[in-house]
């Protein structure tokens, strides 16, 4: 029996947090390297406007990787102009918890880039979950003041630093592993 494929989500900035098209490309490669290394790129599908999870999702299918996109509301009307969007699930809740709740537990790890508020929502709930977390520093937003800390006194999992998307995406698959 084949084992079930790495699911890795991929967390950051939407569009409007104007992040520079370096950190875009990052978020791309990425996706690449999820796809690559053979794991599912779960990522959190805005109905509006474009963001680094989706261009991670572009790096995911660039090379012909699987993508599930979690959007909130209703409908799968998302932001995917190109088709790269495998499987759409449609939370029928709003932004703030409950999207990034289905979004995160649906995730074996975890990757964060950037970010602003609906990140660290993201975070946090994979940090009350055990869902192993790595931030792509250098990156900005959540991403950089998380790296390398516990998110409470509990110090239930550190958020793992990564400088380069290859060490992303293997401390995410390793960090996987682990948990299974």
């Amino acid at each position: 029996m084949e084992k079930r494929k790495p699911q890795i989500g991929v967390m950051g900035s939407a569009a409007d947090l104007n992040y520079a098209t370096e950190i875009e490309d990052l978020a791309f490669a990425v996706g690449r390297i999820v796809a690559e290394k053979d794991g599912i790129t779960v990522y959190g599908a805005e109905k509006d406007y474009d963001s680094l999870s989706t261009a991670a999702a572009r790096g995911a299918k660039s090379m012909g990787g699987l993508t599930v996109g979690v959007t909130y509301g209703k409908g799968k009307d998302i932001w995917d102009k190109e088709g790269l969007t495998d499987v759409i699930v449609v939370t029928g809740i709003e932004r703030g918890g409950g999207r990034e709740f289905v979004l995160v537990n649906s995730c074996d790890a975890i990757i964060i880039i950037s970010g602003g508020s609906g990140t660290l929502t993201e975070a946090a709930i994979a940090y009350q979950m055990n869902i192993p977390i790595v931030a792509l520093t250098g990156t900005g937003g959540w991403a950089d003041k998380l790296a390398g800390e516990h998110i409470d006194a509990r110090k239930r999992l550190k958020v793992e630093a990564a400088t380069t998307p290859e060490e992303a995406v293997s401390k995410a698959l390793e960090l996987a592993r682990q948990k299974k």
